[in-house]
């Protein structure tokens, strides 16, 4: 019996294990992050991948650690951990609460979609479980204030349910299947709003901008658009197989007998549906851009320019943090 050799202390944990310039490499990335079963693991798990993880970054390898075995530590780490500030995050707000929460949630929207109280009830819901998520992942270099917290959180709720019942009030008249697009056009404009305004320092003073090798160049407000673009897009894109495929299949459904006869079915089924779909959709849709975005130095605002032509004529492209 031969012990293994050890690990080299050489790889880099700060990293995703799988290339981040590929889609599948991204992907792979964000179903380990998205994994709901990350927040089944006891403290004592979390605690021990915590030890594994800041061990490693200082250097100590623990003797019969294998890689497998210490990014699976980093995964759990990342899923409950702070990049930032390193502190463990309110458990409803993880990345791995994405699915189940949305899911209840997004199920009962759909469900429920048909009484002005409850349209209003599920919507708010929704959107403090989202205030929740920016505010866990918040990025630390800019620090949300609370007020700014609320005036997102109550912006994006007054969006989304006066969309919602502009829109239920217009579908009157219109088949069945229109009335359950509602809550997804009320998903999709709450976002428009509450990202941007979740974000709207970064607007304001821009995100910082760096070259290939992480050195920052000043902040631009041009890379903070489309940043936050991207993610309103994402974002979107992770609500929508939820949102758009299990009404047809409900529709169809609620048209038999089986639902007719057992109409407390309609609820749990919906969210079943919903699940499966966020399932995939979620890490999917978070892998459509690189967390690490790029744009080209022609497209940034004329004052950042200058101050990079400064530094570096030859540079061609800057790279940012889009967020999530």
């Amino acid at each position: 019996q031969k012990m293994p050799p050890s690990l080299p202390a050489t790889i880099n944990i700060r990293e995703p294990r799988w290339d981040q310039s590929t889609f599948q490499g991204r992907a792979k990335h964000f179903f380990m992050v998205t994994d709901p079963r990350n927040l089944l693991l006891s403290g004592a798990t979390l605690e021990e991948a915590r030890r594994v993880v800041e061990d490693y970054r200082a250097g100590t390898v623990p003797p019969g650690l294998t890689e497998d075995q210490l990014w699976r530590a980093k995964y759990i780490y990342d899923s409950a951990f702070h990049p930032d500030t390193g502190e463990k995050m309110l458990l409803v707000g993880r990345m791995s609460a994405q699915v189940p929460m949305n899911m209840t949630i997004t199920g009962c929207m759909l469900t429920f979609y048909r009484t002005t109280p409850a349209v209003l009830f599920w919507q708010w819901v929704n959107q403090s479980f989202n205030a929740i998520v920016n505010y866990t992942n918040r990025s630390g270099d800019a620090p949300i204030t609370p007020s700014q917290l609320g005036t997102a959180y109550v912006s994006a709720t007054t969006g989304a349910v006066v969309t919602a019942l502009g829109l239920k009030s217009l579908t009157k008249h219109l088949p069945a299947i229109i009335g359950r697009y509602v809550p997804f056009a009320a998903v999709a404009a709450a976002n428009c709003i509450n990202i941007p305004l979740m974000r709207q320092r970064e607007l304001k003073l821009g995100i910082p901008v760096t070259d290939e090798n992480g050195n920052r160049l000043g902040e631009s407000t041009a890379a903070a658009q489309k940043a936050i673009f991207q993610v309103v897009v994402s974002r979107i894109g992770m609500a929508a197989p939820a949102m758009a495929i299990p009404p047809v299949i409900m529709n169809a459904l609620e048209k038999r007998a089986f639902l007719k006869r057992y109409p407390y079915l309609n609820a749990p089924l919906q969210v079943g549906l919903v699940g499966l779909c966020l399932v995939f959709a979620t890490p999917l849709c978070c892998a459509l851009f690189p967390q690490k975005s790029s744009m080209p130095v022609s497209r940034l605002e004329p004052e950042v320019q200058a101050r990079i032509r400064e530094k570096d004529l030859q540079l061609e492209t800057v790279y940012f943090n889009k967020g999530l």
